[in-house]
């Protein structure tokens, strides 16, 4: 972090290894969902490592793991509750999630579109617009800046210049990849053997999206998984998905499915079809990306 500017870095079995064991029991009981359960699991790690600030991003919508603003809204509170009681200055921002924040789902495929956004090679406003909220959060967390307005507005201005690129380049190279992923993603990322397009039944505009729907889709490509010993198949998944109010039909797909193999590529396809709601008319009521927030600096 200090030689780079900052690290993605995953958690080890020496970082809050009771966790694992007390989820396990969660799991095989049925109570993955307890909220006196998700907030200890959620923060211990955090806890654990010792932070100086906290920013969490709270999920609501379809694609969430508490689709319901009330339940999400509980989370958050108890979240920022229990974190700042132990000593951790916590906010945590309530974020749509009913509509992808980029156009794929995937794990190559969603790093080969966050490199191109950063590279500047590709727009994509909702990942910008949470991007700069959460990171604008953790500038006053750091006193780098007065106002979360301000920290969003440095935030953008280091993407769009590029500055945030050359810090994720230095990144990946400390840690170990290589030195050109931001300029040749495209020949280190891994691809699937079978891409289709998918098609709605007829022509319309997109009104809705099961984002949950569409997550089970790429589980069933291999792209995550049912177990916690599955294997992930990093190639796999979807993009070039429609958004809220787009048209789509005969010449304008509802996204693309990247699979290993014909059959895995249909039942994905019968999916992605099923995640969308087209009609002929729309009004425009697209729902806020900043939801809410919880808590004080």
């Amino acid at each position: 972090v200090k030689g780079t500017g900052c690290a993605i870095i995953g958690q080890t079995d020496e970082l809050a290894p009771a966790d694992r064991r007390i989820y396990a029991i969660r799991d095989v009981t049925a109570t993955v969902e307890t909220l006196d359960l998700i907030t200890p699991s959620i923060l211990s790690k955090k806890l654990a490592a010792g932070l100086d600030a906290l920013v969490l991003d709270v999920k609501v919508g379809s694609g969430a793991f508490l689709p319901d603003l009330e339940a999400a809204d509980a989370l958050a509170d108890s979240l920022v509750t229990v974190a700042t009681g132990a000593g951790l200055p916590t906010v945590a921002l309530l974020t749509d999630m009913d509509s992808a924040l980029i156009p794929a789902a995937g794990n190559a495929l969603e790093v080969r579109l966050a490199i191109d956004v950063l590279a500047g090679r590709l727009v994509a406003p909702r990942l910008l617009g949470i991007t700069a909220a959460l990171g604008g959060e953790m500038l006053v967390a750091g006193r780098l800046a007065p106002d979360a307005d301000t920290g969003a507005q440095r935030i953008e201005e280091a993407i769009l210049g590029g500055a945030a690129a050359e810090v994720f380049a230095r990144m990946v190279s400390a840690l170990g990849g290589p030195a050109d992923l931001m300029e040749r993603p495209d020949s280190l990322l891994p691809y699937a053997p079978v891409v289709i397009p998918v098609y709605p039944e007829g022509q319309g505009f997109v009104t809705a999206t099961d984002m949950r729907t569409l997550g089970l889709a790429v589980i069933a490509l291999g792209g995550g998984r049912v177990r916690p010993t599955d294997p992930i198949d990093p190639a796999v998944g979807l993009d070039g998905l429609a958004g809220l109010g787009d048209l789509v039909g005969p010449g304008a797909p509802l996204g693309v499915v990247h699979a290993r193999d014909a059959a895995t590529a249909e039942e994905a396809a019968r999916r992605v079809r099923a995640a969308y709601r087209v009609e002929a008319e729309w009004e425009p009521a697209r729902p806020p990306l900043l939801i809410d927030r919880v808590g004080t600096w």
